[in-house]
């Protein structure tokens, strides 16, 4: 095993999902969101962040419809939002949430 500079182990990396990956009920902490090339999905970016997707937020599935699993009910603070598949693959989370509820 390698060791760094202090004489220990680093640190594990976290595992990064999109988060339409991420199983239902399941909280997570939002690392980024996605810089994509086209202007209609810049746009949506923009509208992600500004709604509170950003990093260090909390964020679980709470919901999804049936076929397909599409849209997702997705809470994100106090606030739920129905997101369509596309929109929530533009979103990277990490496992678990230390501040949530």
């Amino acid at each position: 095993m390698r060791t760094n500079d202090f004489g220990t182990a680093p640190a594990p990396t976290a595992v990064a999902l999109r988060l339409d990956q991420l199983p239902s009920n399941q909280w997570a902490t939002v690392l980024d969101v996605a810089r994509p090339e086209g202007a209609d999905d810049r746009e949506l970016v923009l509208r992600l962040t500004e709604i509170g997707f950003v990093p260090g937020e909390a964020v679980r599935i709470v919901a999804s419809g049936i076929p397909g699993r599409e849209p997702l009910a997705v809470r994100l603070g106090h606030t739920t939002f129905a997101l369509r598949r596309h929109e929530a693959a533009l979103i990277h989370v990490t496992p678990g949430a230390a501040n949530h509820g």
